[in-house]
Order: C-alpha cells, then sequence, then structure tokens
C-alpha cells in the first residue's frame, strides 16, 4: 500500500471516543481525584484515547516516604513469599494477556503480532523472577589465610539495598517496566516507577494488578506519571538508595551526573552493527533474521540493527534479496494481524528519521529503497555506503533504517562495526568458529548474537552495554544483583571447644 494510503486509512479509522481515565498507584493505593491529566493518544489515528493523573511533587514525596517505611516488611518477606507474588503476577497477566496487547498496539503503535510477544515476553520476565527469588545464595569464606588470622571464618549474605527508583521508556512500554519491577520484588525492594509518558497504561495496568495483591507490603509500590517539572525528583532524591534507568544516552548520562550517591543502573541506546560472513544455514533464513533485526518495531529498539557489513563473495546475493523483502514489508494499521510496521511513536520523531536519511543521501549514501515519510509513517529503508559523518551513521536512528556495507577483511569489519561511541549488542553469521570467538573477544558491546540478528534479546540473559551504551546489566538476574547489598559475618573461633 502506497504511503500516502496507509496515512489516509489511519485518518479514515479516526473516531470520537470517550477518553477511559486510568488511575495511577501511589503508595500501593489507586489515586486519581484533583489532579492535571495527560492525554494518552491512539499512535494509528492520533484520537485521545486515555487519560491518566499527573503526579504532583507532593505526591512524589510521598510515594518515596511509603517506599522508606515499607522497605522493612519487604525486606522480612520470605523467599517463598516473594515467589508467591510473582506467581500471582504471571496468572493475572495469562489471563489478561489479549487485553494487555491491545492497549499496548493503542499506546505505542506497534503491531498487535508485536505487542502480543511483548506480553509473552513480560510473562517470561516475572516467571524468571518467581524462581530466581528463591536462589539468593551467599557463601561460606575461610579467612584464616594466614597466622595472625588463625581462627577465623566468614558467612556472606545479600540484603536487598532498599527503596529503588525506576525511570523506564515508551518503546516496551510493559517489559522494560517488568525488567525493573520483577527484580524488585524478587529481591524485597520497595520501589517507585515512572512510566514513560507516551505510553502510560500498560504500567498503570501493572500497578492494577500489583495493588490487588495483599502478600505484597502497603506502601511498598507507587507507579506514578509525571510531569516534566517533577521528574528530576527520581533522580536526585538520597531516599532512593538505587536509580534504573533505561532511555536515551544523553538523558541518562545526565541523570547519573545529578543522581548523587545513590547506586546507578543505566542501559541506553545503541547502533548495532551486524556481519553476515556466511549464510547460516541458507540465504532465506538470513534474510529473515535480517528484516527482524531491521525493521522489528519499526526499528524502534535499542539493538535495532542499524548497519550490516556483508562480505564481498555474498554481497550481491544478500543486497538483492534483502532490499526485495523490505519492499515486500506492509505498513498500516497495527492492529491488523498482517501489519509489520505500525507508526512510528510521534511524527516528530518519524520527521527526524526522514531529515537523517536524506543527510546520509545528501553526504553520498546510495538509497536503496524507501526513505519517505508521511505523518508518523516511515517507509522501511535500506541505503549504502553511508559515510561515517552523517547522523544516520554515528547515531542512534531509532527507526526502520539499515544502512550497508561491503567488506573483504573480517578483521577490518570487526573494527568498524567497533566504530562507534556505542556498545550495546552486535551480530554476526558464520560457520567458522574461530571467528565467532574472534567477534566475541573484540568486539565492543556488552553482547554478541551469533548467527541471528543483534536485535535478539532473551529476558533471563545479561543485557547492557559498554561506552555510551550504559553501565550494569539488566536481565532478571543480574539486575537483582544490583538491588542486593553484600554483607559479611566475620567471626572468630566458632565451632571451637
Amino acid at each position: 500500500m502506497a504511503l500516502e494510503n496507509v496515512v489516509q486509512k489511519a485518518k479514515e479509522a479516526s473516531q470520537d471516543v470517550n477518553p477511559k481515565k486510568y488511575s495511577m498507584f501511589l503508595a500501593s493505593k489507586p489515586v486519581d481525584g484533583d489532579r492535571k491529566w495527560l492525554d494518552v493518544t491512539n499512535k494509528y489515528t492520533n484520537d485521545v484515547a486515555a487519560k491518566v493523573p499527573l503526579a504532583t511533587h507532593k505526591d512524589i514525596d510521598e510515594a518515596i516516604d511509603a517506599a522508606v517505611a515499607a522497605a522493612p516488611a519487604m525486606a522480612a518477606m520470605g523467599a517463598y513469599e516473594r515467589k508467591e507474588v510473582l506467581t500471582k503476577v504471571v496468572a493475572e497477566l495469562k489471563e489478561r494477556a489479549e487485553e494487555i496487547a491491545q492497549i499496548l498496539t493503542m499506546e505505542s503503535g506497534k503491531p498487535i503480532k508485536d505487542a502480543r510477544g511483548e506480553v509473552t515476553r513480560t510473562i517470561d520476565t516475572f516467571q524468571v523472577a518467581a524462581e530466581e527469588s528463591t536462589r539468593i545464595y551467599g557463601e561460606h569464606i575461610p579467612l584464616d589465610i594466614s597466622a595472625r588470622n588463625k581462627g577465623l571464618q566468614g558467612l556472606v549474605k545479600k540484603f536487598p539495598i532498599g527503596p529503588v527508583s525506576m525511570v523506564s521508556p515508551w518503546n516496551f512500554p510493559l517489559n522494560l517496566v517488568a525488567h525493573k519491577v520483577a527484580p524488585a520484588i524478587a529481591v524485597g525492594c520497595p520501589f517507585v516507577l515512572k512510566p514513560a509518558s507516551r505510553t502510560p497504561l500498560s504500567a498503570l495496568i501493572l500497578g492494577d494488578i500489583l495493588h490487588r495483591i495483599e502478600e505484597l507490603p502497603q506502601g511498598a509500590f507507587s507507579v506514578l506519571p509525571v510531569g516534566r517539572e517533577d521528574a528530576d525528583m527520581f533522580t536526585v532524591d538520597e531516599r532512593f538508595k538505587l536509580l534504573t534507568f533505561t532511555g536515551s544516552g544523553p538523558i541518562g548520562w545526565g541523570m547519573k551526573a545529578r543522581a548523587g550517591k545513590k547506586k546507578v543502573v543505566m542501559e541506553l541506546g545503541g547502533n548495532a552493527p551486524c556481519i553476515v560472513d556466511d549464510l547460516v544455514p541458507d540465504l532465506d533464513y538470513t534474510i529473515q533474521r535480517l528484516i527482524n533485526g531491521g525493521f522489528y518495531q519499526g526499528g524502534q529498539s535499542c539493538i535495532h540493527m542499524q548497519r550490516l557489513y556483508v562480505h564481498e563473495r555474498l554481497y550481491d546475493e544478500v543486497k538483492e534479496a534483502f532490499v526485495a523483502a523490505v519492499k515486500k514489508l506492509k505498513m498500516g494499521d497495527p492492529f491488523q494481524e498482517d501489519t509489520y510496521l505500525g507508526p512510528m511513536i510521534s511524527e516528530s520523531a518519524a520527521k527526524g528519521i526522514e531529515d537523517w536519511v536524506k543527510e546520509a543521501v545528501e553526504k553520498g549514501g546510495k538509497l536503496l529503497t524507501g526513505g519517505n515519510r508521511n505523518g508518523a509513517f516511515v517507509e522501511p529503508t535500506v541505503i549504502e555506503d553511508v559515510p561515517m559523518e552523517a547522523n544516520a551513521r554515528k547515531e542512534e536512528i531509532f527507526g526502520p533504517v539499515v544502512l550497508l556495507y561491503k567488506y573483504s577483511d573480517f578483521k577490518e569489519a570487526v573494527k568498524e562495526c567497533n566504530n562507534t561511541q556505542y556498545g550495546l549488542q552486535s551480530g554476526i553469521f558464520t560457520k567458522d568458529l574461530n571467528k565467532a570467538f574472534y567477534a566475541f573477544e573484540h568486539m565492543e558491546v556488552g553482547g554478541v548474537v551469533l548467527n541471528d540478528s543483534p536485535s535478539l534479546r532473551v529476558d533471563s540473559q545479561p543485557y547492557g552495554g559498554l561506552k555510551d551504551s550504559g553501565i550494569q546489566r539488566e536481565g532478571v538476574k543480574y539486575a537483582m544483583e544490583d538491588m542486593l547489598e553484600t554483607k559479611v559475618l566475620v567471626m572468630r573461633n566458632v565451632g571451637i571447644l
């Protein structure tokens, strides 16, 4: 369908609706009342589909106080109790899966198949957290390392760090919330969550699920849509012991600079490369995975495959097949089952992508397909040989754009993959185990994906980046580690009669 027809269909689907009002959750209780309201739009039709209350400075302060007060009760929960809470969340998510997927599509514009996939991943995330909640192990350590330490031994145990501040992004508004909330519950930390203003509804639904679980101590959590003027409380308030943030690099590093003494975990942007050195196992499968990496969810992912390097012996074959497959991708109504690309999160975001595509071509890149925008829709785009000085090459484009390059030497391709300030994930297709391990050892990223695109993420893996892509790791078990403090009990002459 032509781009103009896609936008016209969206306009025709627009309708007058009575926006549904949602509650925020303050100290575990649903609240609305006399507050400013935030409009949440249907990203396909641009209709106001829902309204959520905006938390005030006073609300945030009360939420932090409640989290501090709830910290002892949260820490005292048995592992079986934390597991039970998480298991109940899993059951409720399964029961409401289609309802939540529909809301995800409405508030974010992602195709319904992708939204259902996000709900499934969220279920996995909470399930893994339920299992890991009973695996917070300590250790016994010998301390009699010399004669002067005779009779000493130690016990090491991990304790919840305390109240956690959470700031989540709009592109995965349910599962990236889950990657903060589920580990916090698993270890026994109260939290205050700020969901993205563009996509707050799925986080509020999660709040609705949590506030019905009696085993969770009162005041243990808050979910607060917040105006820009009050958002910095999540960063600077010293009552929080940990700040966990997912979003853009400039915002994240600025938050870290203001975070004071608290521990900070950040998962930031990327400019993910992928090398195709072999077709694994064949051309069709390789192209399928490259398409997924480049255009899944409109490229609105930190591990979107932005750069594709193909060996010269395969280049013409892969280029032809890849471009042909891109041209077949269907854009349109994200609620339709066969839609692959919905709208971008906003028209301004789409305009930014359009500007960078034009700049890339003006600076020498060859446009192979796509490149056009209408409203919030951007055609899936492939550009060949974009130079380093173009924004589309050196920055994170966060849209349905892939840059295509030819290489001859594998080590030089790895070096070129590293030629960026980002380092989140990379992909490599190869049948050569030595090349696979060379890439693993030399790529400056937090994760290397073998025989798939860099866009692959399993919710139990350690996930995060190097350089400007962040610090520390998410992935339930690994996020839990940052929410725990290690203590040692040093003992002298214990067990000696």
